[in-house]
């Protein structure tokens, strides 16, 4: 529609040259309007071109992961090597120039994965870095190799090689459009084996909070395609928990274990279903912080749903998410991750986002996270959150925008004395206000971004009783304070 556009006038144009008397009459001139008229007719095609890739690029915008599932597919497509990264890099301060904790898990809920709003709220500086090597072998089948390196710290200084935690993130390989899959449901599977971030986690980004994640070494197969609305992945990730102590009765001193978790996620149509199934063989004999046993099996669940529409209110996107688990599948976020869980745990949890436009240069993204669990780490423990976000920009210009943030969190948690910490119940809130400089505006997956911030920050004054090795409580930091800063973020 667009290229119709602009070439339509040309046509016309065109037209006119043909039955011009003029032009019949002076074949150089005519030469020369033909030559100008192909000089034209370029720049349309350009004009066209760049016109499609703006709409191609703002339809992909609205959802960050059909973006980048956008960019595996062509990356896929092409050889040769490719880089892609996400970092964020910035200075947080309180109102005496002093340095502060932050981070969207800074509250005691965070403990258990409650995240809060992260706009003026991140004093880290993090970097995941992704090189890949494409090839496209003689028969067909595509070959992807991904090495990627991640670094996390808080300090402010230029060399943190002390600080440093730079370790390799992803190291696997894949294998696309292999012609002896052709004719079957695996024509448009994807084979994979190494250590790797799992392709199909999704996360909710104001509150740096992933809804499902799967990580680890193992190996799997994408895409198989059941029916015509049907599609399914299957994989088997392994994980190591750290030496722990074991019961005295016992002739070893330590013990490690590996938990593995396999799983089948399914698409049909809107809809996402998966199940995971763990095992962590000689995990209950780890001694745990109260009564109760580790847990040595799990199962693990969640129904997705992802719409079209701002909650079929307006244009726009939405996610919905609903996560239970039970045993070691009780870390419904990161499954597999946490030997500390007991074999009664049970955990339940909501995730909930969407983003529209409210005017044509207002836009907002809300989202809603929460969950209950009991008998988590001691028998007889009760967590209970959940956190409110809303992300909020106004498009001043090209280049600038003012982007503010609201987040709150209730929180009620027994701990039943677990790691010492002590039972609370209270409330945080945040408001940030943040003018952003970016290449340009429309849409919230448009990076670069560079910020200035000022942020406010207040808590409940039980909240300072949670534990006595987190931030709240701390001198300087006891909630009923602003903070400002500078950050970048970017990805590619």
């Amino acid at each position: 529609m667009t290229r119709i556009f602009y070439l339509a006038p040309l046509a016309a144009t065109l037209a006119s040259i043909a039955i011009s008397p003029y032009a019949l009459a002076n074949d150089d001139d005519l030469e020369a309007r033909l030559a100008a008229l192909e000089a034209r007719v370029a720049d349309a095609e350009q004009r066209a071109q760049a016109a499609e890739d703006r709409l191609n690029e703002q339809d992909a915008a609205e959802n960050y992961d059909a973006r980048i599932a956008a960019l595996e597919k062509q990356s896929s497509r092409d050889d040769g090597f490719t880089f892609s990264a996400y970092a964020r890099s910035g200075l947080l301060l309180g109102k005496d120039g002093k340095s502060l904790p932050g981070g969207p898990y800074v509250t005691p809920a965070g403990t258990v994965g409650g995240a809060v709003g992260r706009l003026g709220n991140e004093p880290d500086t993090y970097v995941h870095a992704r090189f890949n090597h494409l090839k496209t072998y003689e028969n067909g089948t595509k070959q992807r190799f991904q090495f990627a390196l991640a670094d996390s710290v808080t300090t402010s200084n230029d060399w943190t090689a002390n600080e440093s935690n730079l370790n390799v993130r992803q190291v696997f390989v894949e294998l696309s459009a292999l012609p002896s899959f052709k004719g079957t449901a695996f024509e448009n599977a994807t084979l994979w084996a190494g250590k790797r971030l799992d392709r199909d986690k999704f996360d909710i980004h104001w509150i740096d909070s992933d809804v499902v994640k799967l990580a680890g070494l193992g190996g799997g197969i994408y895409d198989v395609q059941l029916a015509d609305d049907w599609r399914s992945s299957f994989t088997l990730y392994g994980r190591s928990f750290d030496d722990f102590s074991v019961n005295p009765e016992n002739t070893e001193i330590s013990a490690d274990t590996d938990s593995l978790v396999l799983t089948t996620n399914n698409y049909i149509g809107n809809w996402e279903f998966m199940f995971s199934a763990l095992s962590a063989n000689d995990n209950d004999k780890r001694i745990v912080d109260g009564p109760g046993t580790a847990a040595d099996s799990g199962v693990h669940g969640m129904l997705a749903y992802r719409g079209d529409s701002f909650f079929g209110l307006g244009k726009g996107t939405f996610m919905a998410a609903l996560l239970h688990g039970e045993g070691l599948g009780a870390e419904v976020k990161q499954i597999g991750a946490n030997g500390e869980l007991l074999d009664d745990a049970q955990a339940t949890r909501l995730a909930v986002y969407g983003t529209t436009y409210l005017a044509p240069h207002w836009r907002i993204a809300p989202s809603l996270l929460t969950e209950v669990s009991q008998d988590r780490f001691v028998r007889g423990d009760d967590y209970r959150w959940a956190s409110f976000n809303t992300r909020i920009a106004n498009e001043i210009s090209e280049n600038f925008e003012m982007q503010y943030e609201a987040s709150y969190q209730t929180m009620d948690l027994d701990p039943q004395g677990y790691k010492g910490r002590r039972a609370v119940d209270g409330d945080f809130t945040k408001f940030t206000i943040a003018p952003t400089f970016k290449p340009a505006v429309g849409g919230f997956w448009q990076r670069p971004e560079l910020r200035v911030f000022a942020s406010y920050t207040d808590w409940d004054d039980e909240l300072n009783e949670f534990a006595t090795d987190d931030a709240f409580g701390q001198e300087g930091y006891t909630g009923g304070q602003w903070s400002f800063g500078v950050q970048a973020e970017t990805w590619f």
